[in-house]
């Protein structure tokens, strides 16, 4: 205790300079917050009343309760009345924010206030000491300055009475945050933290802004124009860049890269106002961005877990021109409905469906998500990935008690395995809806035990039952941009490490082949592939009347079709269904039906691989009659200007037959003389049967393959006969 005027006035002059000393060294992450979420006061002026009793009530929720023996303040129960304002968000988000800062130093602040004697020598009740604790640290954070009041704000009684006590203790509050500081040999409190809170701090305060595109109401190009005329140019990368620039994202080309330090200036701008733009973290996109990769043009979608709306926003932005319908689980409260279409209908989405059922409860008997194809599953995880806890606790709807782990660094292991727990039960029950083929799990945490652990053991332990295919691990549809992520991506998963650019993220895709029972007409594969604009052009005519055409002629022939429309429309399925190659590829040794022997320009025959067809069946009685109707050799092999045949055309029962030759005389010594003897005309033959060659007649030529010069016919030199057998 100071006893006289003189050493109080000294010790004054003394803190204040240490308090001065010590303000050069502010905490860092506190001054990027100050900076962050000013609005429009001068820095540090102090908060509203109401914020400070909402900060308050949060604090009580989530502050560390220490054991009876080590028990330094009492805390009550009971909550500070709050005010209406709570509502919104940007007044959540300050309170939350001097919340977290106070659980950080809550040690350090209950310290000092026994050292300054405000305990116990103070009778204030023990439930305004949540406030007293969340009050001094702005008030050192103000470096013990007066708060400046507005003349419109309505004033609290709790607030004021904290207030003034502790402007009557500031002296001895001064001297023992000094002490403290001193104590752990530290240039400021901040110092005193955790290693890894510090971290996280330094790179919340720095960190990009990544906003997507939404191309409901804008194009990509009309963005780049508009930022362009407020002055912000378009650059490869945002890091260390003090200008207005932007630079667009190399996994997901519809998000945009803004400097941290630009956010107040974005906000202003129309493109925000108006959610043509919108702020939001990239794991999320990435998220979304895989789900769209494994969707057709009429596949459901169904959201768990989906966090911040503007996730259900943008999933249904990159679906608008499907016919895909957005199922989001998990909202049991009805109150916020009309709040919910309002903020779609102004973000011009208009294919979602919000299901008040958890996603435990819903059924996959539900006749409402027979359609749903894609399971996009974000489960409650520990967010260490994330560098600003506060924003993702708030957007993500998730719980403020994880707070208390951000505080420390990382759960305890009690607290992760229930997550892990909690994690793999939502996993294992998105497997079980038997129409799915696909299930995309997602989190921000950096922990193995809520990232590859689940996904292992839910593939472990999945029901491998007869009437659905098993899920197996597939790689997500996303661009690596680098080596390390390459190397992170080797099996399989894809992980971003928290780094100065991005949070830290993974993202695994479970897939599987379609229930053999649930075969797809072709009437819907055309279906598709016509509003994929894949058959633009071509009429498909009316294929019920068609099939059932079928279905009474099944023993007759195929009707006569068009080759041209018949094979175009093959090939645009098949491009469609990307299940067979081009098939420009001519297969070897095989004849069509129709097809003659060339009767023309056979001086080229040894010169050329391609062999012309006449229309016209020949006449010449040299050709045996069986080759009008020869059938292939291997039936897997199709020609490619397949003619569908005429019901008159049936196939024939072939024979084995045997041709006998003449023996041929060679007078010429060289193969000149061979060649400058060809006869005028070739005919080429195949026969069904062994291939036999009787001694001293030559063996009969074969067809040449693809690619593959034919052979040159030795002529006969003896004269031709009409009948050459007899």
């Amino acid at each position: 205790m100071l006893n006289s005027a003189s050493e109080v006035e000294f010790s004054e002059e003394k803190t204040t300079e240490e308090i001065s000393q010590l303000s050069s060294l502010a905490l860092s992450g506190d001054t990027a917050y100050s900076e962050k979420t000013s609005t429009g006061l001068p820095e540090k002026t102090g908060y509203l009343d109401s914020v400070y009793i909402m900060a308050a009530n949060i604090f009580q929720g989530i502050r560390f309760e220490k054991s009876p023996e080590k028990v330094l303040i009492k805390y009550g129960n009971e909550p500070l009345p709050s005010s209406t304002e709570s509502e919104d968000e940007s007044f959540q988000r300050l309170s939350c924010e001097l919340a977290f800062s106070a659980l950080k130093f809550q040690d350090i602040l209950e310290t000092i206030l026994i050292d300054s004697y405000i305990f116990p020598s103070t009778t204030i009740p023990d439930h305004l000491n949540s406030l007293i604790i969340v009050m001094l640290y702005d008030f050192q954070d103000r470096k013990f300055q007066a708060r400046l009041l507005s003349d419109n704000e309505e004033s609290i009684a709790e607030v004021l009475e904290v207030e003034n006590l502790l402007n009557s203790f500031k002296t001895k509050l001064a001297a023992a945050l000094a002490r403290c500081r001193i104590k752990h040999d530290a240039l400021s409190i901040y110092h005193i933290l955790p290693e890894t809170v510090r971290n996280q701090e330094l790179r919340a305060s720095t960190l990009p802004l990544y906003a997507w595109i939404n191309t409901c109401k804008i194009s990509p190009e009309e963005v780049y124009h508009s930022l362009k005329k407020k002055g912000y140019n378009k650059v490869e990368s945002v890091l260390h860049i003090d200008n207005k620039v932007f630079a667009v994202d190399q996994h997901c080309y519809d998000v945009l890269i803004f400097p941290s330090h630009l956010k107040s200036d974005l906000l202003n701008i129309d493109l925000f106002k108006d959610y043509k733009l919108v702020f939001q973290d990239k794991s999320r996109s990435l998220a979304v961005h895989s789900v769209k990769a494994l969707l057709n043009m009429d596949d459901d979608i169904l959201m768990v877990n989906t966090g911040s709306w503007y996730t259900v926003a943008h999933m249904s932005v990159l679906t608008n021109n499907n016919t895909s319908k957005i199922f989001v689980c998990g909202l049991q409260s009805q109150a916020k409905d009309p709040d919910l279409k309002n903020l779609f209908t102004k973000m011009g989405c208009k294919n979602i469906e919000i299901l008040h059922e958890t996603f435990i409860n819903l059924e996959s008997k539900d006749h409402r998500l027979q359609k749903v194809k894609v399971i996009l599953l974000l489960p409650r995880c520990s967010g260490l990935g994330v560098s600003n806890p506060v924003e993702f606790i708030l957007t993500e709807h998730e719980d403020t008690g994880l707070l208390k782990d951000f505080s420390q660094g990382g759960p305890s292991e009690d607290k992760l395995h229930v997550l892990a727990q909690q994690q793999y039960e939502q996993l294992t029950h998105a497997m079980k809806f038997t129409r799915a083929q696909a299930v995309v799990y997602c989190t921000c945490s950096v922990y193995p035990e809520e990232n590859e652990a689940v996904v292992k053991k839910a593939l472990e332990f999945q029901d491998h039952g007869t009437k659905v295919q098993s899920y197996r691990l597939s790689p997500p549809v996303l661009p690596l941009c680098s080596l390390k992520e390459i190397h992170l991506s080797t099996d399989k998963f894809f992980r971003m490490e928290p780094s100065e650019i991005t949070n830290g993220c993974f993202l695994s895709v479970l897939t599987r082949e379609q229930d053999p029972s649930e075969t797809v007409s072709v009437k819907d594969v055309l279906a598709r592939a016509a509003a994929k604009g894949l058959l633009d052009g071509i009429e498909l005519g009316k294929p019920s009347k068609r099939e059932k055409k079928k279905k009474k002629k099944s023993k007759m022939s195929l009707p006569k079709s068009s080759t041209s429309d018949s094979s175009s429309i093959q090939m645009k399925i098949a491009e469609f269904l990307s299940q067979e190659t081009n098939a420009s590829a001519h297969q070897s040794g095989t004849l069509t039906t129709k097809t003659s022997l060339p009767q023309k320009n056979t001086n080229q025959v040894g010169s050329s691989s391609q062999v012309r067809k006449s229309n016209k069946p020949t006449t010449n009685p040299l050709v045996p009659t069986f080759m009008k109707n020869t059938s292939p050799s291997r039936p897997c092999e199709r020609p490619t200007n397949f003619v569908r045949p005429r019901p008159e055309d049936r196939m024939i029962a072939l024979k084995p037959t045997e041709i006998v030759l003449p023996p041929v005389m060679l007078p010429f010594s060289s193969p000149q003389g061979i060649r400058s003897q060809i006869p005028t005309q070739h005919f080429y033959c195949r026969w069904v049967g062994p291939k036999t060659v009787m001694p001293g007649y030559l063996p009969t030529p074969s067809i040449p393959r693809r690619g593959e010069k034919p052979k040159e016919n030795l002529p006969s030199s003896l004269p031709r006969h009409p009948r050459p057998w007899l």
